[in-house]
């Protein structure tokens, strides 16, 4: 029987994971179901799923919790209680699915402390991949990604010679506006923006998708995460998101991951490679979808794309300032402070005011993560 900590637990990773996790109740037992504000869908899932804790990080949250948990759950309050139930003997595998890099402490303490983290927080290794990926190889710790697009490359490599790669190809749906014209991108709203035509996910995430901010963020963290040269990764808009990430061999081979777009089947990959577990996702009839389209990335429809090729050709400090802008900026149009298109002019102009250095400590990624959303917002304000 595995433990489990579920880090963001209400969100829609969260959910996905507790349905797989509920499918193999005789496999799966959770040791900790840690939150930040959603204690009403919480308390669900504390009854679904029985947890030993209960963590929300927002201490008002926690006290709406108080002596409604079920019988046997503790309740915690704040993030040193999510650390240490990354970190607890007893747990097995984390699910690191906190959004933004917030998410960033409990899941590198679950590296260090040697754990199986199935990591759906990109941020992670966007802010601190080297500091990451070396801490997982010194503890032992075995890193499975969660985004669809990383767990079919994933998949991919498996039994390949890291040599042979030419190159790790990234779908991307294209979300909302694949087809609009960018001249009239300029008056999106926040409504139109979360009304993604593949996934439900949350606002934050729905607008890095519109943007394809969020390709760019998963181009950084499969560097660090397959350890690959950054000129040997790229990605192509697929709208029906049946195939969700490709390798090309230096044979001229290309081998591609495909299934419905369903979160389950890349969380239960993620918990268990081998023997599979059913994730309760629909099975592929290609007779029925009848088509796979592909088109190019247009720079000019998604200038994050143009922008995150100067990131990966720097240094990591470009990485972080790159996320900490595109989160203050992505809140500001939620916010309808800025319009949509300035989400990515923001962003560049951090990244301008920004060194290219190396990044040696978490210390340091937090300084230059602050001084990033400090840029940010003195950019913001002056275009509202």
């Amino acid at each position: 029987m595995k433990r489990i900590t579920i880090l963001g637990a209400t969100g829609s990773i969260g959910s996905s994971t507790a349905d797989v996790v509920l499918r193999h109740a005789d496999q799966f037992t959770v040791h900790a179901l840690v939150g930040h504000r959603n204690h009403q869908r919480m308390l669900q899932l504390a009854h679904a799923l029985k947890p030993a804790w209960v963590i929300m990080t927002d201490a008002q949250a926690a006290a709406e919790l108080q002596g409604n948990l079920p019988d046997g759950c503790r309740l915690g309050s704040d993030m040193d209680a999510a650390v240490a139930a990354s970190t607890d003997a007893s747990v097995d595998i984390v699910l690191a699915a906190m959004v933004g890099a917030v998410g960033l402490p409990a899941a590198l303490a679950a590296v260090h402390a040697g754990k199986r983290v199935a990591l759906a927080n990109k941020e992670c290794l966007v802010t601190a991949g080297r500091l990451f990926m070396q801490a997982a190889k010194d503890s032992g710790a075995v890193v499975v990604p969660v985004d669809s697009e990383h767990a079919a490359v994933h998949q991919c490599l498996v039994g390949h010679d890291a040599g042979s790669i030419r190159r790790i190809i990234l779908t991307a749906s294209g979300g909302p506006f694949r087809d609009r014209e960018p001249s009239t991108m300029e008056d999106i709203t926040p409504e139109q923006a979360v009304a993604h035509p593949n996934w439900d996910m949350g606002a934050k995430i729905s607008v890095d998708s519109a943007t394809m901010m969020n390709k760019a963020l998963e181009l950084i963290e499969a560097r660090w995460l397959f350890d690959v040269a950054p000129d040997k990764l790229s990605a192509i808009i697929h709208p029906q998101s049946i195939i969700h990430g490709m390798v090309e061999y230096t044979d001229g081979s290309v081998v591609a991951q495909l299934a419905e777009p369903d979160m389950r089947g890349p969380i239960a990959y993620a918990l268990r490679m081998s023997p599979r577990l059913a994730s309760g996702i629909d099975f592929l009839d290609l007779a029925t979808r009848g088509r796979l389209d592909f088109q190019a990335v247009d720079e000019a429809r998604f200038p994050s794309m143009r922008l995150v090729k100067s990131v990966l050709a720097g240094a990591d400090s470009l990485a972080v300032a790159f996320n900490a802008a595109n989160e203050t900026a992505n809140q500001a149009f939620r916010d309808r402070r800025i319009g949509f298109m300035d989400i990515v002019r923001v962003v560049e102009q951090v990244m301008q005011g920004c060194e290219d250095v190396s990044v040696h400590s978490l210390d340091e990624v937090w300084s230059r993560d602050h001084e990033s959303r400090v840029m940010a917002e003195s950019h913001i304000r002056r275009i509202t």
